[in-house]
């Protein structure tokens, strides 16, 4: 059985250096007129989830999540070259994906909360959206829990190629471990972002590394989940 290894994209991958929050404030404050009051925590969300947030904290009633990622996709996209600016890749990750690439046994996708444009963005900024098959990933559209986001991407992995996968998530949240987990995924954290190793493993991820740097030891467990 192959894996489908679903990598989380913020302080997993890379980091944007806030110019997807920048975007995120500079549409809500254009489409709605309402001055920004409260910034939520993003770590390890859906967009979907973030956006009821951010609507009921401001007490806005007449805008639908659609309308403003509309707005928000054109805003990151205008600015989009600010990604590899401002922000860098985490340690090892260009090797690591690179590595899983030449494995046949190994389909990579994406299962980020972010929307499928942003998290093409990023991942373009830093020249590495030949490693994901974007198709059969999850978005922070699909679902406003993040567990329904890699459901959704092992239903559309096992669709498209007609067989089954075992699901790896990689990610650097405690939202990342549980929603593996809650889909039988083995969960790889990395504590690369703002959530501690001893916490990620209470969360019960089966590996917990403190970055991707060694490569080697990253795709061995990776390949023998």
């Amino acid at each position: 059985m192959r894996r489908l290894v679903m990598w989380d994209v913020d302080y997993t991958l890379l980091r944007g250096g806030g110019v997807a929050s920048t975007a995120w404030r500079a549409a809500f404050i254009e489409l709605t007129g309402v001055p920004w009051r409260e910034t939520p925590s993003f770590g390890g969300r859906t967009d979907l989830d973030i956006c009821a947030e951010v609507f009921a904290t401001h007490e806005v009633t007449d805008c639908t999540p659609e309308r403003f990622f509309r707005r928000y996709v054109d805003e990151v996209l205008r600015n989009r070259h600010q990604f590899a600016e401002q922000g860098e890749l985490m340690p090892g990750v260009r090797d690591v994906l690179s590595r899983l690439g030449d494995d046949p046994r190994v389909v990579q996708t994406l299962v980020t909360g972010n929307v499928p444009e942003v998290a093409a963005a990023k991942v373009a900024a830093f020249e590495l959206s030949g490693s994901f098959d974007a198709e059969v990933g999850g978005y922070g559209t699909d679902d406003s829990v993040r567990a329904t986001l890699v459901k959704r991407s092992l239903e559309r992995a096992e669709a498209k190629y007609g067989e089954r996968f075992q699901p790896v998530v990689v990610g650097d949240t405690v939202h990342d471990v549980t929603a593996a987990l809650a889909n039988g995924a083995f969960a790889v954290a990395v504590a690369t972002g703002a959530t501690t190793m001893a916490d990620l493993a209470l969360a019960g991820a089966h590996a917990v590394l403190p970055d991707l740097s060694d490569v080697d030891a990253t795709v061995r467990i990776l390949t023998a989940a």
